[in-house]
């Protein structure tokens, strides 16, 4: 059986550890958590059952920062369970560095978190092996509600397969729906930073300096839309997986939708009356790839001319600048994420001169060419008029340099899912934008699931240095993420994500967000039809009407 690795060749033997094989290869181990082959990943306990190459997953890679993350979960809430027996334990987002984690009903002190910090520290000194069973699957129920998890109850009486891998260290045994590593050895670099009223902070080791544990970054705007997000959980009575299922079962479906999308529409309805009660003229708004920036830019128009206000809308795709003339990386490549691809002094002039009354020309871009079209569109603003302008960029300081500051009102968008699988596994931010992404490149613009997956690394890449450093310059935040819309993008995705085959270097993404989808319920047609026409979602699925007239 030839394995491969980098320049190296191994004629090993079937049933290989995966440990020995990369040592026989002289694989430097420093920070190996695991291996890549093809499209599976196999831990550094497993053995190896085929030929082919083999590729050590560290930090650098985003399934080793997940791999990593994992551990270091399992480690944290073995320490909840060592000090705090049978209290409830939360893990939902990322927040500033680290992942966010909670007791509801009791709110953690700074000696709490303190003793949490001590304890972790403890079990990682101690090397516990993370020890992998397979169980059938009813007996892992019955373990889960002996143990009092009655979310992952629910849970696993939806899995799809009747057997399982557990996870067992300290006496305690856990699911993370993911490969880990073998032991707490692995997760030494790591930190703890208490949140006063909240909860606290686990911190991974930084993917650029693995010496050293991530710097917690202190988003207060962030954690205050995370927050509206959670009373909506409370008032839509959700907040895990199977709560979705329930609400099918129930036949409440429909009235969730409906109540979700109130709330949407109330929260854009009183950004809109901030907006209008400070005289606001230019109105910033920005937010990663798949937000939704565009249908809550165009609802955003609804509600102002409900106030009697006259908004004008444009795109800053309009400013960019011709594709033959922007440079190149090194690689070749042109990183149309950055601020450069913008002409940025038009875009001032332009929106200096429209707030002094003056009338402009606004260019109007082809991406059928790549280059601005010839002649543009004429615009003078009358008094009081305030223009919504729409881009990734939006709250780059660069772009309102110079105008007046109480002339603008800056709006930072994003899909902030607080919905998880169950308490102790999220289900990540980036996974459903990346789901949204890829059911509307493949409705309207015939791109397939592997091509979406392909760019997705460098628009987040963009995103990282462009757009999240800048968010919290908004004057307000909206979070687009529907607590409905995982089912109704299986709907549309899960097909075309099961095609993608494993020799594909996307499989392996494609699998995880397969195995996320596998947790919700099938959506009947007949309930998407109560998907509303200026609903978010719709401009993703299909069905937007809020650009149409007539």
């Amino acid at each position: 059986m030839k394995i491969v690795c980098g320049n190296y060749i191994l004629e090993a033997e079937k049933g290989m550890p995966v440990m020995q094989c990369l040592r026989a290869l002289q694989v430097d181990m420093q920070g190996v958590l695991a291996i890549q082959q093809g499209g599976r990943v196999l831990e550094l306990t497993d053995v190896i059952t085929r030929e082919g190459e083999i590729r050590p997953l560290t930090l650098a890679d985003e399934e080793g920062r997940r791999i990593y993350e994992r551990s270091l979960r399992f480690v944290a809430l073995l320490a909840f369970r060592r000090l705090m027996p049978g209290r409830q334990v939360r893990i939902e987002y990322s927040v500033g560095g680290g992942v966010y984690l909670h007791t509801p009903g009791h709110e953690l002190t700074g000696d709490d978190v303190d003793a949490i910090r001590t304890e972790m520290q403890s079990i990682v000194e101690a090397d516990l092996p993370f020890d992998k069973r397979e169980w059938s699957l009813d007996d892992a129920i019955a373990y889960f509600e002996e143990d009092g998890q009655p979310d992952k109850v629910e849970l696993l009486k939806r899995r799809p397969v009747p057997f399982m891998n557990l996870y067992e260290c300290g006496g305690m045994h856990e699911y993370f729906y993911g490969a880990m590593a073998p032991s707490t050895g692995y997760v030494q670099v790591f930190g703890v930073q208490h949140l006063p009223g909240r909860g606290m902070a686990i911190l991974t080791a930084d993917p650029e300096n693995p010496a050293r544990h991530a710097v917690y970054i202190d988003r207060p705007k962030h954690m205050r839309v995370f927050g509206q997000s959670e009373k909506w959980c409370a008032i839509l009575g959700v907040q895990n997986a199977p709560d979705i299922h329930q609400m099918l079962e129930q036949r409440k479906f429909r009235a969730f939708i409906r109540i979700n999308e109130a709330l949407h529409d109330k929260a854009i309805a009183d950004i809109a009356e901030t907006i209008a009660e400070k005289g606001s003229r230019l109105i910033l708004i920005a937010g990663p790839s798949s937000s939704g920036k565009t249908t809550t830019t165009g609802r955003l128009a609804i509600h102002l001319r409900v106030l009697g206000l006259e908004p004008v809308m444009i795109s800053l795709d309009d400013y960019y600048i011709d594709r033959a003339d922007l440079p190149v990386e090194p690689d070749g490549s042109v990183d149309l994420e950055a601020l450069h691809t913008i002409d940025v002094p038009l875009f001032r002039n332009h929106m200096q001169r429209l707030m002094d009354g003056e009338t402009v020309e606004i260019p109007r871009y082809s991406f059928h060419t790549g280059s601005r079209m010839e002649k543009g569109v004429p615009l003078q603003l009358k008094p009081g008029q305030p223009v919504l302008v729409e881009g990734i960029h939006g709250l780059n300081p660069a772009l309102s340099e110079g105008i007046d500051d109480a002339l603008i009102h800056r709006i930072f968008v994003s899909a902030l899912t607080c919905l998880n699988l169950d308490d102790h596994n999220r289900i990540r931010t980036t996974d459903v934008r990346l789901l949204r992404r890829i059911v509307r490149d493949n409705q309207f613009r015939s791109t397939p699931p592997e091509e979406t997956l392909a760019m997705w690394p460098s628009v987040r890449r963009g995103e990282e240095t462009w757009i999240f450093p800048h968010q919290e310059r908004a004057d307000s935040m909206i979070n687009t993420a529907l607590h409905y819309e995982l089912p109704v993008l299986g709907h549309y995705a899960y097909a075309l994500l099961k095609a993608i085959p494993p020799e594909s270097p996307h499989y392996l993404t494609a699998r995880r967000l397969v195995k996320m989808l596998n947790y919700f319920p099938d959506i009947p047609e007949t309930v998407l039809e109560e998907v509303p026409p200026l609903s978010l979602l719709r401009e993703f699925i299909g069905g937007c009407t809020i650009e149409k007239e007539g």
